[in-house]
């Protein structure tokens, strides 16, 4: 188990790149419904919107925000998973790519009233999660509109769920395409926790929660 449990997401999402969009294409039929969902709200919550987009990964949903959006910076700190977005056929006048932190967003260029985090809460240690948080708000402003989607928990999918004793966090023991075998920091939420963490820092918010996915939306506030 890694000492730091967010240590090794670099790596692993490395390794995952060249499969990663693979999961999106499931043959299931609610999975591919709840995803539609959440493309639909995507594109009607950011039209018009300068949108910060935190672990893009490989431009999967940043591709779906280029008919609404007035434009989308995706930053991720994998180089492996940037060359494949940057590959992807997307007009570079509405798309642009940057290599940083996702606790760091200070040093990302650009005016934003929107940002994007879909599929990253669930990697954030739950002590970091105010940090993550507070840093992502400033970095696109008050009043900016704020869309995050993840995982809902489902037995038996995604490998197996271990905790730590002492830990605030659970992860997931995962084998790669290539072989490489990684523990993963990958945290699970419902409604109620949802709206704990997000309505200190919130207004307007909408939490949706289906079998396979949650999804927010909410507007920042000045300060939770």
């Amino acid at each position: 188990m890694p000492t730091d449990p967010a240590a090794n997401l670099p790596e692993y999402y490395s390794h995952r790149a060249p499969e990663y969009e693979a999961m999106w294409r499931r043959n299931d039929p609610v999975r591919q419904a709840e995803q539609a969902a959440i493309v639909g709200a995507m594109r009607t919550w950011f039209r018009g919107r300068r949108v910060l987009e935190v672990a893009c990964g490989t431009g999967y949903w940043t591709q779906f925000l280029v008919p609404s959006a007035e434009r989308v910076c995706g930053i991720d700190v994998s180089a492996q998973m940037l060359a494949l977005a940057r590959a992807k056929p997307l007009p570079p006048e509405k798309v642009t790519w940057l290599q940083a932190d996702a606790y760091s967003l200070s040093a990302v260029p650009g005016q934003f009233d929107a940002g994007l985090a879909n599929f990253w809460f669930s990697h954030v240690p739950r002590t970091r999660l105010g940090e993550f948080l507070a840093g992502f708000h400033r970095r696109i402003g008050a009043a900016a509109v704020v869309f995050m989607a993840d995982n809902v928990f489902v037995p038996g999918l995604g490998g197996e769920c271990v905790t730590v004793p002492g830990s605030q966090d659970t992860f997931k023991r995962r084998e790669l395409a290539d072989g490489s075998k990684h523990i993963v920091l990958k945290n699970y939420y419902d409604a109620d926790r949802l709206r704990r963490i997000l309505e200190p820092w919130s207004a307007a918010l909408s939490v949706r929660v289906g079998q396979c996915f949650w999804w927010v939306q909410y507007q920042v506030r000045e300060s939770p």
